[in-house]
């Protein structure tokens, strides 16, 4: 069989999705009320935009920057002309002008460009052309500040992280600059898919599906909220020990995500029995304080905390992330193993991420039982946090196993590591 020539084929190919883009921006304006009465005054019918799309292809393969250009900028004028004549007659909008430039590009796109890459840009204009009144709506009800955050996440991984070298930190052997915000944009994109889950899939989530969600970005914060809630919403308190134990378990699940995700595959290996088998069990306790609650009051809403991702807590973060790598640093050097598993115990008591992501990252005079030992440790001491909030701030004695759970694996974590 005969394959047709690869000019016939590209030209083909730009006729026929101009075409069709073409039939889908006609359909988008006899949608628009305001743009009826303007059908005949203004651009935007099927075969202006397959001729735009013929005329954007022959001049690129005329000559690729003269005739194309000059193509481009008498076009962009004849839209220009036609954007300010559909504006004095009270139709504003902009999508018939920038799908005429965007036609105008696909024949060189064709030739020149991956057919993913076509394909990708095709169905995107058909969605925004197709889908105008779900993307109204979704315009109208989403909400600004939600914006402004996933503005912040893009700065972080776009801006940010490719201006910062892939040199080492002075002083800090193995931990560069790059290693820092991979590590704060990890636990930044983990904890705001937990807190979008939280707000928008399950915005009335109960007692029980607050501890999961919760976890997944802070078990502390979300032990603290649930004691609280314990006491102040007497129909949370039944389920409120569970939920505590479960964000529990959910942060071992969270530390081996991020340690796995990060490249540590010899400290993930080494933590998948303990914390495994810690994660497990704190289920199973969780769910049979949940099954014997049942019968109790019904669970209720419970909000954990406000959006975690913000620019002050990722510097923060990254800033712990050096801070805790540079005492780590000094007390290997002079204390050896034992003075690291004092400072993982008095760390646990703190933000234990930065500390435990900064310590895998490293390369400290210890071995690499010594540094296991130490993350174990630090979510030692930190469930002992947990349970002291627990108890401090529900006032309840309903809190009493959770809090006592909570020491168990505490103690399970120091048996493991000592002995």
């Amino acid at each position: 069989m005969t394959l047709l020539p690869p000019l016939l084929s590209g030209f083909l190919g730009t006729m026929g999705l101009a075409f069709i883009i073409g039939l889908e921006l006609h359909a988008y304006r006899r949608r628009d009320e305001a743009a009826l009465e303007l059908q005949a005054q203004g651009f935007g019918t099927t075969r202006t935009v397959t001729l735009i799309a013929a005329l954007g292809f022959v001049l690129w393969v005329i000559a690729p920057v003269t005739p194309f250009c000059v193509g481009l900028g008498v076009l962009g004028l004849a839209l220009l002309l036609d954007y300010r004549k559909r504006v004095k007659a009270g139709d504003s909008s902009l999508v018939p002008t920038v799908i005429g430039l965007i036609a105008y590009t696909l024949g060189p796109l064709m030739l020149t460009a991956p057919l993913a890459l076509i394909a990708a840009l095709t169905v995107l204009i058909l969605l925004a052309l197709g889908e105008q009144v779900k993307i109204r709506r979704f315009s109208d009800a989403f909400p600004t500040e939600e914006g402004v955050t996933l503005a912040k996440f893009l700065i972080l991984a776009g801006l940010i992280y490719p201006l910062l070298p892939g040199t080492e930190v002075p002083y800090l052997p193995g931990i560069t600059w790059t290693k820092i915000w991979v590590a704060v944009l990890v636990i930044s994109g983990i904890s705001y898919i937990g807190y979008l889950a939280h707000r928008y899939v399950f915005p009335r989530a109960g007692t029980l599906l607050t501890g999961v969600l919760g976890g997944l970005y802070s078990s502390t914060a979300a032990t603290v909220v649930l004691a609280r809630a314990c006491q102040a919403e007497p129909g949370s308190a039944a389920f409120a020990p569970a939920a505590v134990i479960i964000a529990t378990a959910m942060m071992y699940a969270r530390l081996l995500a991020l340690i796995t995700l990060l490249g540590h595959r010899d400290a993930a290996l080494a933590l998948a029995l303990p914390f495994g088998g810690l994660f497990v069990a704190s289920l199973a306790v969780g769910g049979l304080l949940a099954w014997r609650a049942r019968g109790a009051q019904t669970q209720t809403h419970t909000t954990v905390s406000s959006n975690p991702l913000d620019l002050p807590v990722a510097f923060l973060f990254a800033a712990l992330f050096v801070v805790f790598a540079g005492v780590t640093q000094v007390v290997t050097m002079r204390f050896g193993a034992a003075g690291l598993h004092v400072l993982s115990f008095a760390v646990g008591f703190s933000d234990i991420d930065p500390f435990i992501l900064s310590l895998l990252a490293g390369k400290f005079s210890v071995s690499a039982s010594a540094i296991t030992g130490a993350v174990l440790i630090a979510s030692a001491s930190n469930n002992i946090l947990k349970a002291g909030y627990a108890l401090a701030f529900a006032r309840n004695r309903k809190m009493i196993p959770a809090a006592a759970w909570l020491g168990i694996t505490a103690a399970v974590s120091f048996g493991i590591t000592f002995f």
